[in-house]
């Protein structure tokens, strides 16, 4: 009945953002009905385009799944952005270090485990400030997504960026990840990641013991502690394991596409991850559809943009976040009144 419900959320959030689009298309003196058609007819009959949203989503995948998870402990992980920005700098830099012969089987693995890592550390420090001084993860998240960004052009002036540029020295031509081959695009093998990632989440979410115990944390804290779950414990390993995810997010920026640090490489990915966790409902595989959609926006977007300006298919991200809030509250409303005429 709840997976139910959490459906009814999502498709009612879709169809108010595809109302509101359309509306907002016939505002800007538009066909909505020709200009869906074309987003639809034009994405998928071209390589390129088709591509660059899976190259979208591959990063939005793993950005929902570090805020999936720690709403699903009861925790709000907006600093994404930093746990990415972290990611992208230990994987460039740890990748440019590494000589030039480096064996793949050797490189890519060392490069994917350094962004884990430093996404890890970021969410780690998040959640030992919730669960042991009680600072709510919100606040502190806000700012190191400030510290990290400023670390990070820091390092990239005083050590890394090359030549006058933004751009640092690439990484081992081991470390590059391969493209997928459509069309010309930035897909690549880093979606393969991201799936597993999906799988993996899934598997411990909803098969293991401990996927259980951070679900009754979110629940209710106060009932896990009394049947002896650790509630500062799963915060803080839910919080680590959310940065690893996020920090993830940058194999598909610098192994899959740029193969180089870069100024603000990924930026925004962190929090457009937010709206791929509400929409997919916080459901490993609902969020990786979420991540699918909001990058066939972004990338439609581009396809149509001789009929209607990027900047509408932009906004309809943010419609879908509000769209999706406004529909959840009203779907357990909805619920609760069927279970009361049921009793009645």
């Amino acid at each position: 009945m709840s997976g139910r419900r959490e459906l009814q959320a999502a498709v009612i959030a879709l169809l108010v953002s595809l109302a509101i689009g359309s509306i907002l298309m016939l505002v800007a003196g538009k066909a909505p009905g020709t200009v869906w058609w074309a987003m639809v007819t034009r994405t998928a009959t071209d390589p390129y385009a088709m591509g660059q949203v899976l190259y979208k989503a591959t990063a939005l995948m793993l950005t929902g799944l570090a805020v999936s998870i720690a709403l699903d402990a009861g925790l709000f992980n907006i600093g994404g952005e930093a746990q990415l920005t972290a990611g992208v700098l230990a994987c460039s830099s740890v990748g440019a270090a590494l000589p030039a012969g480096t064996p793949a089987v050797v490189a890519i693995p060392v490069c994917v485990l350094a962004a884990a890592a430093a996404g890890a550390a970021i969410g780690a420090t998040i959640g030992a400030l919730r669960a042991l001084r009680d600072a709510h993860e919100v606040i502190t998240s806000i700012m190191l997504n400030a510290i990290v960004a400023g670390v990070a052009l820091w390092l990239g002036n005083a050590v890394l960026f090359e030549g006058g540029t933004t751009r640092g020295a690439a990484i081992a031509p081991g470390a590059e990840l391969p493209q997928l081959g459509l069309g010309g695009s930035s897909a690549n093998a880093a979606l393969v990641i991201s799936l597993a990632a999906i799988v993996a989440v899934w598997l411990l979410r909803s098969r293991t013991t401990w996927g259980q115990a951070w679900l009754a944390v979110g629940r209710d804290p106060a009932a896990a502690r009394s049947v002896g779950i650790s509630v500062p414990r799963v915060q803080i390993l839910v919080m680590t394991g959310a940065g690893a995810l996020a920090g993830l997010a940058a194999t598909s920026f610098v192994l899959g596409h740029k193969h180089a640090f870069e100024e603000g490489l990924g930026r925004g990915t962190g929090f457009l991850g937010i709206s791929a966790a509400l929409l997919g409902r916080n459901h490993p595989i609902g969020v990786g559809i979420a991540a699918l959609l909001l990058a066939f926006l972004s990338a439609g977007g581009l396809a149509v943009g001789d009929l209607v300006p990027k900047e509408l298919t932009e906004m309809l991200q943010g419609v879908v976040v509000l769209a999706v809030a406004a529909s959840g509250p009203w779907v357990k409303r909805a619920a609760r009144r069927a279970v009361a005429e049921v009793r009645a």
